[in-house]
């Protein structure tokens, strides 16, 4: 595992199979050499994520064409025991919803954007 410059350990809260799941959420039609990119990842990763996604059930892939659009099942649960009785489909409706613009410049949940002043 990388080490940040303080020399902690680098870790996110989210696994790169959600943020391959969000990122196809947010444009189903993106083609995986810019999700790997948008995620940080190989694309050969990116198509192993993909694959695995697809064998459980939590996507379906469409060929358009010589492009493909992804199709999300949103009823699939969560692996993990602890969270099993959640559905992605919240997950994704949580964190891939449009962004709006935070007035100070940052990012904010469009959810939260029409609580701002």
């Amino acid at each position: 595992m990388a080490q940040t410059a303080s020399g902690g350990r680098n870790w996110t809260f989210l696994t790169n199979h959600a943020h391959v799941l969000l990122a196809l959420a947010r444009q189903p039609d993106a083609r995986l050499r810019d999700v790997a990119v948008e995620v940080g990842i190989t694309e050969r990763a990116c198509q192993a994520i993909v694959l695995d996604l697809e064998t459980a059930g939590y996507l379906v892939r469409h060929r358009i064409g010589r492009r493909n659009r992804y199709t999300i099942d949103p009823d699939g649960p969560f692996r993990h025991p602890a969270e099993a009785d959640h559905r992605i489909g919240d997950l994704i409706a949580l964190l891939a919803a449009p962004r709006a613009e935070h007035p100070a410049g940052g990012p904010v949940p469009a959810h939260r954007a029409s609580s701002l002043p």
